[in-house]
């Protein structure tokens, strides 16, 4: 059950993430969920490191700290797979 959970975050951040962003992102649905998953790790590291990871009721902090960690990890990963799909492009 952790990993649906997982990748349910991962897609609800991954999809925030990119609404968030200017442009069009062009990384597919499946990597999406990944940096979505990333973004939220990154975001619960952060959280642990400051002091805010678990708190009494909703971890407002935490949460937003995932949604910036995915919008970092989404705008990054995009940027790489644009390069990535440009080069392969140009190779044939």
């Amino acid at each position: 059950m952790t990993w649906l959970w997982a990748i349910i975050v991962g897609l609800v951040l991954g999809l925030i993430a990119k609404a968030i962003i200017p442009g069009k992102q062009q990384i597919p649905l499946w990597l999406t969920v990944i940096f979505g998953m990333l973004g939220s790790v990154l975001g619960n590291w952060a959280a642990t490191g400051i002091g805010v990871a678990d708190t009494r009721g909703i971890d407002w902090i935490r949460h937003l700290l995932q949604l910036a960690g995915a919008v970092l990890v989404v705008a990054i990963g995009d940027r790489l797979w644009m390069s990535m799909r440009g080069r392969k492009k140009q190779a044939t």
